[in-house]
């Protein structure tokens, strides 16, 4: 039996974070515990995916209070998918930042527990209170993550972005909550359990939880309160905006599809909203990368873009739009980390990550520059690449809804995304050597004295979620299968509600 199991993946990191604040600074031992806790995440979200790759869920009431007092942990394919790549991002993100000595605080390493305790809560939770107290536990180490995760005194632009981050955080959560009082005072509870189709039967129910699901919505980053991401991420070190990419606003994606999969139970009287507010995102957002000047800042914005992609599944709800939504998901997670981290290993080297300030890259860099080069065509939908499966699939989940419209908006964006990554490309990687005597193509500075070359360690993390999306482009029939499985859970809740009302 794996209930009792639910409650370790919280309470091992945040018991874990308190003996490292405890036994004070040494990085040797902080590096090694942290590590071993994020590994032991992931092997018991993959333990999971075992567990229900026929379907069924599992839950445990926390301290065995019955049912309605206890905290329900419940587990299914969805979160135990999301449970196993946010845990592989954790892993590959500190496995980074390390290796670029950005973790160098004796509290990076609590902090990043205390992080992956609050997401793994919010994944498991059955509760709309406790699913706003573990976005809380979620959250607060980020602050500090943001800020310490970085060498000398911050910059302004970065003190600027924490400031942003902090402030959008904390107004959302306040949104959040007031909804969950709203739901608590119109339905008498907050538990999923028990809410499963209210907003069909009560439409006041309905109004309440639309005002938890805007607050996601913010937290997702969805047009029109999308522009807070695209300032924030780029102002923390790359390792941090690599692993915010793949937890925070991934979260956020994960309880808008389980929340309107079991209270609305798929009404389809509010889908035609988020197709279309789902396809300005993918539009807005793609637009809104053209003027930018950074690989960060240029990635953060696309981001955007393909969040729009992400959610059209659960506004799509059909078995194969929620399929086409998760495999999406959980390839964008592994993808966009991957650019992140290629892009943030050269700028941790060679100290800019402005588009034409370095030249040459794919000379003096190969290595990154192929898992670039992968990465960037996976996001734009190439085959052989996983992206393709995922947009593809979306695809023609459209076409069988009849929503042409997102279907023309989605090639379009995929090439617009495709020119964004040529001019990375170009203005990174491409052309004359940085450090020839000759100026590069392009403007770029010469380096008189060239930095080292970026180790295979730093290196190592791009690389290996890079191939990640290769081997899921090549053989998308597993995570398909299993997508199609956690899709079936969304349109058919019974499962889960059983699990949650028998905890």
């Amino acid at each position: 039996m794996i209930e009792p199991l639910l409650p370790l993946l919280v309470a091992v990191p945040l018991f874990t974070a308190g003996l490292l604040t405890l036994v004070g600074h040494q990085p040797r031992l902080h590096a090694v515990v942290t590590m071993a806790v994020l590994v032991a995440s992931t092997a018991s979200g993959i333990a999971l995916v075992a567990e229900f790759a026929g379907g069924g869920a599992s839950a445990h009431g926390v301290g065995l209070w019955p049912f309605g007092i206890a905290i329900p942990l419940v587990a299914d394919m969805f979160s135990a998918l999301m449970l196993t790549v946010t845990g592989l991002l954790s892993v590959v993100c500190v496995w980074f930042a390390l290796a670029s000595e950005r973790a160098s605080s004796r509290y990076f390493g609590p902090l990043m527990l205390v992080l992956l305790a609050g997401v793994n809560g919010a994944l498991l939770t059955a509760d709309l209170f406790n699913l706003f107290v573990f976005i809380e536990v979620m959250l607060l180490p980020s602050y500090g993550l943001f800020v310490l995760a970085t060498r000398g005194a911050a910059p302004l632009r970065q003190a600027a972005g924490a400031r942003l981050y902090a402030t959008l955080n904390l107004l959302t959560s306040t949104v959040f909550l007031a909804g969950v009082g709203f739901v608590y005072g119109t339905a008498g509870t907050v538990n999923l359990g028990e809410l499963a189709g209210a907003a069909q039967a009560d439409d006041r129910v309905g109004y309440a939880i639309m005002v938890c699901l805007f607050a996601l919505g913010i937290k997702a980053s969805i047009v029109p309160v999308h522009g807070w991401l695209a300032r924030a991420y780029p102002a923390t070190s790359p390792a941090v905006t690599a692993l915010f990419s793949g937890l925070h606003t991934k979260v956020a994606i994960y309880a808008i599809y389980r929340i309107y999969a079991v209270v609305f139970d798929g009404d389809s009287r509010w889908l035609w909203i988020g197709v279309a507010v789902f396809s300005a995102t993918m539009v807005i957002g793609v637009l809104g990368a053209a003027g930018e000047t950074t690989t960060r800042s240029i990635l953060a914005f696309h981001m955007v873009s393909q969040i729009g992609y992400i959610l059209l599944g659960v506004a799509l709800f059909t078995e194969v739009g929620l399929t086409a939504g998760i495999f999406y998901l959980l390839h964008h997670m592994i993808v966009k980390a991957s650019l992140f981290l290629s892009t943030g290993a050269i700028e941790v080297r060679y100290g800019t990550g402005t588009i034409g300030a370095l030249s040459g890259m794919a000379k003096r860099e190969p290595v990154l520059a192929v898992a670039f080069f992968i990465a960037a065509l996976s996001l734009a939908g190439l085959p052989p690449f996983s992206g393709f499966v995922a947009k593809y699939s979306l695809i023609l989940a459209s076409l069988d809804a009849g929503e042409i419209a997102a279907v023309v908006i989605m090639l379009v964006v995929s090439i617009i995304t495709l020119l964004s990554m040529l001019k990375i490309w170009s203005g990174v990687f491409w052309g004359k050597n940085s450090e020839s005597e000759d100026a590069p193509a392009g403007g770029g500075a010469v380096l008189t004295e060239a930095p080292p070359r970026v180790e295979a360690r730093l290196a190592a993390p791009a690389v290996v979620l890079a191939a990640i999306t290769l081997s899921l482009g090549i053989g998308a029939e597993l995570l398909l299968s299993l997508s199609e499985t956690a899709a079936a859970g969304l349109l058919d809740p019974s499962a889960y509600l059983e699990a949650v009302i028998g905890s």
